[in-house]
């Protein structure tokens, strides 16, 4: 192990609703185009809305959009692209709340036929109902990638694979690990969009106006993403390339309320503050860009916009701040990873993915949201802040070589 301390980037894999791949998020995400539209996935008559940002479905979707699948996607885009493969020792860690989709079929009799060896189903039933184990996820996709090292889940909500980034940047800048394989993924199914709608979460107009006055609420999203982390020194020695480095991260909680932020948005402030202490600029002098948590509800987006006024009060009417979910929809225990890499792509492009969907200010929200348009920029280090249920919170600092 080196121990070096510096944690590079060096590849990754995603996947929305707008398709596989970085230029499939350039198309939609960066050019403020919203991917929400009736799903056809399960019967949306029951809802508030049929609206989400999920792929469209084709003849081989059951198994298409399996997370297990989905997540040996990205993982092996984010292997190919940091030119590592099997055999690699690696710590694989995600952040997942397990495939519940097979599960809500099978028990409702509509699932998708199988047999085991005896020819009654009941083994393919229960393999894939597997997958509605957390754990079992990253042991999938830790044999699906020939990876050996240790493997964690996190299951901490809409932070769970910002969680998992952290965690791997702390293994790796203690010495414990030289690569860390990150990811996470949420597929829009049946049983979450229902707990949404019925707790009125869901915009009921079919679009997400993240800090916009007449915001009315999120919609779900589909969101698979895989990243790679290496220390400096390993990634020097096999020649590979840095595609940015994380130069900090924090994670806090306020423990305010099980379901809403602090209103003072507390406890983002303090894991932003962590972050940008251990990149070793504390007031955020050097910082280009945040990609905030950004759900469109009422109470996120005026806590979110007074968490980042305490965290920089003398920078935050300055520093540019967007929402993506305007277009991905949110993408709950895959927010934090698709975000990431979002970030990164803000970076190497130079340009800021824009909060689709403004439409009138709020005096409560009252920073540079970037609306509705990608806008230029020289970016050389940016922030992407997440936020969950029982007041957790994240922060990351990325850093362009």
């Amino acid at each position: 192990m080196s121990g070096s301390g510096e944690v590079t980037v060096t590849g990754f894999g995603v996947r929305t609703a707008f398709g596989s791949g970085a230029d499939a998020v350039r198309r939609g995400v960066f050019e403020g185009v919203p991917a929400f539209a009736p799903t056809s996935r399960f019967d949306t008559g029951p809802y508030r809305t049929p609206m989400a940002a999920a792929a469209p479905e084709g003849p081989d979707a059951v198994e298409d959009w399996a997370l297990r699948h989905a997540l040996a996607e990205c993982g092996t885009q984010a292997l190919d692209m940091a030119g590592l493969g099997p055999g690699t020792r690696a710590a694989v860690l995600l952040g997942v709340a397990g495939d519940h989709t097979s599960v809500t079929r099978y028990w409702r009799g509509d699932g998708e036929a199988g047999t085991d060896a005896g020819g009654t189903g009941a083994g393919a039933a229960a393999d894939r109902a597997a997958d509605a184990v957390p754990a079992q996820l990253a042991e999938l996709l830790a044999a699906w990638l020939g990876l050996t090292g240790p493997r964690l889940t996190f299951t901490n909500a809409c932070v769970a694979s910002a969680a998992a980034i952290i965690h791997g940047c702390r293994l790796i800048s203690s010495g414990r690990a030289d690569v860390a394989v990150c990811g996470g993924g949420y597929l829009v199914e049946e049983e979450t969009f229902g707990k949404f709608d019925s707790g009125r979460a869901l915009s009921k107009d079919g679009m997400v106006r993240p800090f916009s006055a007449d915001r009315s609420g999120l919609l779900l999203g589909d969101g698979v993403a895989v990243v790679v982390l290496e220390s400096a020194e390993h990634s020097r020695r096999r020649g590979a390339r840095p595609l940015a480095s994380v130069v900090g991260w924090g994670a806090a909680t306020d423990a305010h309320h099980i379901a809403q932020p602090h209103p003072e948005g507390a406890g983002l402030a303090r894991a932003a503050r962590q972050a940008m202490r251990l990149a070793g600029d504390p007031h955020g002098a050097a910082l280009d860009y945040v990609n905030a948590h950004g759900t469109g509800t009422k109470y996120n987006d005026g806590a979110e916009t007074r968490g980042l006024r305490a965290a920089f009060p003398d920078r935050a009417e300055s520093i540019p701040v967007s929402s993506t979910k305007s277009t991905t929809g949110h993408l709950l225990e895959a927010a934090g990873v698709v975000e990431f890499v979002i970030t990164l792509l803000a970076l190497t492009d130079g340009v800021l993915p824009p909060t689709a969907g403004f439409t009138a200010p709020d005096p409560e929200c009252d920073l540079d949201y970037v609306p509705n348009r990608p806008r230029r920029a020289d970016l050389r280090r940016a922030l992407t802040l997440n936020a969950a249920f029982g007041g957790a919170n994240t922060a990351l600092v990325l850093e362009r070589p």
